[in-house]
């Protein structure tokens, strides 16, 4: 055993003699200021996706929208096919207590949002959809729909809608989405 305290003994003397405490401290000063900010970083949501029955559709029964009204395929703001999804990753507002459009009460709309221009099959027009994600309360477990029609490379933030966008709130929790209307695409 003595063998064992001595190379250890060695290497602990070789290391001192050199290294100095100015390196040491600014090594632990990178450290800690690179773990500071972690929580900065965009936060990836896909998790989310093994929980959905098939691959960006959420059924009815596993999704707690039994109750939901039975609109039709693409009117149904319960429904994962919702035209005005087409660009949408998270939980639906209008499963947890607001509307396809509008957060739930006890949450508020994140300042920033992600776009995308999704077609109404009714009309054959193209709008532009802002979805905001709904912060300040926990997230809501119900109607998970992960949509990526025309979704850009993450180097793109704007058109990208992997990242919790209620990072740049005040309450960073995220509960739910919404899409809402902005207008006409121009062609």
């Amino acid at each position: 055993m003595k063998w064992f305290d001595s190379f250890f003994e060695l290497k602990a003397r070789n290391v001192a003699q050199h290294s100095s405490r100015r390196s040491a401290m600014a090594t632990l000063g990178r450290v800690l200021v690179g773990s500071a900010l972690v929580p900065l970083l965009p936060v990836d949501r896909t998790f989310a996706a093994d929980n959905a029955s098939a691959p960006g559709v959420a059924s009815a029964s596993a999704s707690g929208a039994a109750s939901a009204p039975a609109a039709g395929k693409s009117d149904d703001p319960y429904s994962c096919d919702y035209w005005r999804y087409c660009a949408i990753d998270g939980w639906l507002c209008s499963c947890c207590g607001g509307t396809s459009s509008s957060c739930p009460p006890g949450t508020t709309p994140s300042p920033i949002t992600w776009i995308g221009t999704c077609r109404n099959p009714h009309d054959g027009t193209d709008y532009i959809v802002s979805y905001n994600d709904c912060c300040g309360k926990t997230s809501c477990g119900r109607c998970f729909c992960n949509r990526n029609e025309r979704e850009k490379p993450l180097y793109k933030l704007s058109l990208n809608n992997d990242i919790n966008w209620c990072m740049a709130s005040g309450n960073a929790n995220y509960h739910c989405s919404v899409s809402a209307l902005l207008g006409v695409a121009q062609q």
